[in-house]
């Protein structure tokens, strides 16, 4: 039996395996590339607002888990298409749930972002 890679090689290939599937999230999810974006955008909007570096830190996080969640998502609807292409009742709730989580997410990170500037 071969044994498996450890130490500094194993971190070096999961770095490239995580490169690879950030580099597929972008190519292949319309929604990534959406959500980053934005993210990028608020990001650099929230140094020009009046809040203190927690709540800007907060209000980053919230954006960071976004994509966290859509990076989730995807890899399950990658993961059900792989399956097959035919109609399946199951098939249609994972992706309804990941879709679901995506969006508690981004009213999460709303309701965050609202609650932090109109405080």
């Amino acid at each position: 039996m071969k044994p498996g890679r450890t130490g500094i090689t194993r971190i070096i290939y999961a770095a490239g395996y995580s490169i690879k599937g950030l580099k597929a999230a972008w190519q292949f999810e319309a929604a990534f590339r959406q959500e980053v974006c934005l993210a990028a955008i608020l990001t650099a909007g929230s140094f020009f607002l009046d809040v203190t570096l927690l709540e800007q830190l907060f209000m980053i996080a919230t954006l960071v888990i976004i994509i966290l969640v859509e990076l989730i998502n995807s890899a399950i609807e990658a993961a059900i298409d792989r399956i097959g292409s035919e109609m399946h009742e199951l098939s249609g709730r994972a992706k309804d749930i990941g879709s679901a989580a995506v969006f508690v997410a981004c009213c999460f990170a709303a309701f965050s972002w609202v609650i932090i500037l109109f405080n």
